[in-house]
């Protein structure tokens, strides 16, 4: 990837929610409203989802992926594209997608109260990660 402008990027640094797209069977875009965590030095980006969401099975079919990022007054965006991976279905509450997911909520939250209840329900949530690296960013910001 040539480097995108770097104010593109600290757009996206600067926020934790956006819309992912991915790309359906028929070719359509599958559109979700998520929670993102995006890791500056790695250009790395992660959302969690649940095994049983539709965006989960699309995904998986086919890995291309944009998350579109907007400001509260919709005028300025960025959208980054990437490939992205699955991680494993969390399975034990200290399992490395459990720990990712930590990793995830710290990004988008900060500190959880009780971090035990935290990772017992990412288990019970059947939850993972999606997780990609920033390959093209694009958008409208001001000057």
């Amino acid at each position: 990837m040539s480097d995108p402008d770097p104010r593109l990027l600290a757009f996206v640094a600067a926020n934790n929610w956006g819309v992912l797209a991915a790309v359906k069977s028929n070719g359509r875009p599958h559109l979700s409203n998520v929670g993102y965590a995006y890791e500056a030095q790695r250009r790395l980006v992660r959302v969690s989802v649940t095994a049983d969401r539709v965006k989960t099975r699309i995904l998986a079919a086919d890995p291309r992926v944009t998350l579109h990022v907007a400001s509260k007054d919709f005028w300025a965006w960025v959208a980054v594209e990437g490939t992205a991976e699955l991680t494993p279905i969390a399975a034990d509450p200290h399992d490395a997608t459990v720990d990712e997911l930590v990793e995830y909520y710290r990004g988008v939250n900060g500190e959880h109260p009780d971090w035990d209840d935290y990772r017992a329900a990412m288990v019970a949530d059947r939850r993972l990660v999606v997780r990609f690296t920033l390959e093209h960013a694009y958008g409208q910001i001001p000057a």
